[in-house]
């Protein structure tokens, strides 16, 4: 196999492909729940939002045609992740990581992070008073790439917790080279037809650079009142691709609190987080950042395998959130080129997302290598839906 140039271009630097985890969509929503720091809250409203005309989508097709055309404005032109959650008043955000912007805007021409705000009748994108990114970067200039998102209604007003990794330079000014630190939720309040206002960031956990042991929550899910938090980990043997997928498991209320955690070792539940069974190999294994949900009686891990170097959207499949996972025909192809003309990576997928019994709506990013394409046409910077059907293992 022909390995793609991924060295080039400013907007693939910012993404290399041992990228950290982060809690799943169910963990903010656990957080926010019990995190109320807005009570009485009566600071500025700073961010703003110019509305453009548009209608929301009831097809994949639909979905995919404001993928590939929205009009572009000078300070939204492309991002990945493009995680999305409803509101209760019937408008939806999507979130993005590294974004690029048009060459007129006057403000930062990437950052880390940008919000988009689709509703029945307009869409813009949320600014940050600076023009800046919408998570400011830490004092430190370590920033957040959103990953996922989620909405907690209240009378009113929204509150959505964004979970980010953080990320810093490593190497200088100028370097190319970047690590990722550990995740982060950030916190938004959203007035019923009103513009998303950052509430607060909270890193969670020490910034740690290590992917040979596992990060947890690069997936996460809910059972009563217990989270599991799936970790993965990779070798670092340069002919191994995948990574490795562990399960830990703690209540709820402890999320935050990595002492309280258990961790599956084959066997049982224990204290030891070094004692954690891998529930996949990395050869052959899941990328980095993954989707665990569950649909019926069975559980799913979905995700690219072996990362962006291979071409199968797969799902392994297990009678209980602790395994054992068994690895399922591809689902689809999503390769990358390898002039480097196309990259396809992280898939993700969106349980409520038009939803369709037996089926699983699935985002996959997309960007290239390519100096200056990204600039003639936008969309090469936009995810890509499509719809897969969840294999039955009971058939």
């Amino acid at each position: 196999m022909t390995t793609p140039d991924v060295s080039a271009h400013p907007l693939v630097r910012r993404h290399p492909w041992w990228t950290a985890g982060v809690l799943g969509l169910v963990v903010v929503l656990v957080l926010v729940l019990v995190w109320r720091p807005w009570q009485g809250d009566d600071r500025p409203r700073l961010n703003t939002t110019t509305c453009q005309p548009f209608e929301q989508p009831t097809t994949l097709a639909g979905l995919n045609d404001v993928t590939e055309g929205y009009r572009s404005q000078q300070g939204f032109r492309g991002g990945d992740v493009g995680a999305s959650v409803p509101l209760q008043d019937g408008r939806a955000l999507y979130v993005f990581g590294d974004t690029l912007r048009g060459p007129d805007y006057p403000g930062e021409r990437f950052v880390r992070n940008s919000m988009l705000v689709f509703g029945p009748r307009c869409a813009g994108l949320v600014e940050h008073p600076d023009r800046g990114a919408l998570i400011p970067d830490r004092d430190d200039g370590v920033g957040y790439w959103p990953m996922s998102v989620a909405a907690v209604p209240r009378e009113g007003y929204d509150l959505v917790g964004v979970m980010a990794q953080r990320v810093r330079s490593t190497g200088g000014a100028q370097s190319q080279d970047f690590e990722n630190l550990g995740p982060a939720v950030a916190v938004f309040r959203v007035d019923r037809g009103g513009t998303p206002q950052l509430q607060a960031v909270t890193d969670l956990g020490p910034d740690r650079a290590d992917r040979t042991r596992p990060t947890w929550g690069a997936a996460a899910a809910v059972v009563g009142d217990r989270v599991y938090l799936y970790g993965t980990a990779n070798p670092e043997d340069p002919l191994v691709f995948g990574w490795s997928l562990s399960v830990a498991r703690t209540r709820l209320a402890d999320i935050a609190d990595p002492d309280r955690w258990e961790y599956w070792d084959g066997q049982e539940w224990g204290d030891d987080p070094d004692a954690a069974a891998a529930l996949i190999d990395p050869v052959g294994g899941v990328s980095q950042t993954l989707s665990v949900f569950r649909s019926g009686d069975t559980w799913y891990a979905l995700s690219k395998q072996d990362e962006f170097l291979g071409d199968k959207l797969m799902v392994w499949t297990a009678p209980s959130p602790r395994g054992p996972f068994t690895a399922q025909p591809a689902l689809a192809s999503i390769p990358s080129k390898a002039d480097g003309s196309l990259l396809q990576y992280m898939p993700l997928a969106h349980p409520d997302l038009l939803p369709q019994p037996g089926t699983m709506v699935v985002s996959v990013s997309r960007n290239t290598t390519k100096v200056g394409l990204v600039d003639q046409d936008p969309t090469l910077y936009r995810p890509r839906f499509l719809r897969v059907r969840l294999p039955d293992p009971a058939r």
